[in-house]
């Protein structure tokens, strides 16, 4: 979380309906605690607010992006484009504080350590065992809790025998469509401040800007002539298509990963590139200006899927090793993945400590709604 956006939404209502997940007391819960919320309206962006009532005059409904960032936490608010990759201002909340909040609770914290594998005996996970500062190491333990991300969680899954990790993923599949205008564009301003779901087409549009020096890097993938656009940068607008995509590809035992676009998915970003272009131009970009950025993977998981490796309870078919974190969605959420997998892991841990399973969170799921 030093490297996203600052963006929170509800998990999608199937977890619970289709798969018997309940996290919504949970993530209620940490919405309060953490304050999120949409950016005051002034903070908001003028070229990003132009972006989001150009949406809305066009019929979609576009609203302000609930956000991990408080102002009030930073003397200077300064989030701009760059914020993705860092927030310098110290608005940006990141779970970072967690670590330190574990520590001073009396956690036991190693850095620089890489797990390799589970150690399994008697059908039980009863340890790990990797490499620390180029030592090997083991740590024994009662249960096994593997947060290593959609990447690194099916490869230790798979060293430890596992061999329907990483099997398919979803990637929530990301492109941005820019043009340039007039105007001073959204480059400066705080990353996805609004935002518009088409559920039922499958994709979110946001407000979004690669910072300025990564900016001819991702758009060099797609042609020197749009890298050649870098010196506009600070006029040009930008719209995120984020894609629910399908799972396919996989994280594969040899190292290489892969995850293309069905046919359902392209379907999916053509129409959501069509409307990116309407709400660009209707922002005041020119038209002849308007491009859409190579493909990029935002959120790799579906890894070790609910319903497929784990259970309900985020259990494997081995005894105490559990998944929790965006391995375990069993489809692509298509919005912001912090909160769902902040929710999954208290829920995880009121089970472990002996709680009940079902949601039991102060708060309710109007919190958010």
């Amino acid at each position: 979380t030093s490297m996203y956006c600052g963006c929170a939404a509800p998990p999608p209502a199937w977890l619970k309906t289709r798969y018997g997940v309940d996290i919504e007391a949970d993530v209620a819960d940490a919405w309060l605690d953490l304050h999120i919320a949409p950016l005051p309206a002034e903070l908001r962006g003028a070229a990003s607010t132009r972006i989001a009532e150009a949406g809305q005059a066009l019929g979609y409904d576009w609203r302000p992006q609930h956000k991990f960032m408080q102002p009030a936490r930073t003397d200077h608010f300064d989030c701009g484009a760059t914020c993705m990759l860092g927030c310098r201002c110290g608005a940006k909340w990141s779970a970072a504080e967690y670590v330190d909040d574990a520590v001073a609770a009396g956690v036991d914290l190693w850095t620089q350590a890489r797990v390799e594998r589970v150690l399994i005996e008697d059908g039980h996970a009863v340890g790990v065992a990797g490499k620390r500062a180029g030592k090997s190491f083991v740590l024994w333990a009662d249960k096994v809790i593997l947060a290593a991300g959609g990447i690194g969680t099916p490869r230790i899954l798979q060293a430890s025998g596992l061999r329907g990790a990483g099997q398919g993923m979803a990637m929530d599949t990301t492109v941005m469509v820019y043009g340039e205008g007039a105007a001073r564009g959204i480059g400066n301003e705080p990353p996805m401040t609004w935002s518009w779901e088409n559920r039922d087409a499958g994709y979110m549009l946001s407000t979004l800007m690669d910072p300025w020096l990564l900016y001819p890097l991702i758009n060099t993938l797609k042609g020197p002539q749009y890298a050649l656009t870098w010196p506009r940068w600070n006029n040009m607008l930008g719209v995120m298509i984020k894609l629910t995509d399908e799972i396919s590809g996989g994280v594969y035992p040899d190292g290489k990963i892969s995850k293309p676009l069905t046919a359902r998915d392209r379907e999916r970003l053509h129409a959501a590139e069509d409307v990116c272009g309407q709400i660009l131009l209707e922002a005041g970009a020119k038209r002849d200006t308007i491009f859409t950025t190579p493909l990029r993977g935002t959120h790799p998981s579906g890894t070790a899927r609910i319903g497929d490796l784990v259970d309900r309870n985020l259990q494997t078919e081995v005894p105490g090793l559990y998944v929790c974190d965006a391995s375990a969605f069993p489809e692509a959420l298509g919005r912001p993945t912090v909160i769902t997998i902040i929710g999954l892991a208290k829920r995880l841990a009121r089970q472990l400590s002996g709680g009940s399973l079902d949601s039991q969170g102060g708060a309710t799921p109007s919190t958010y709604r």
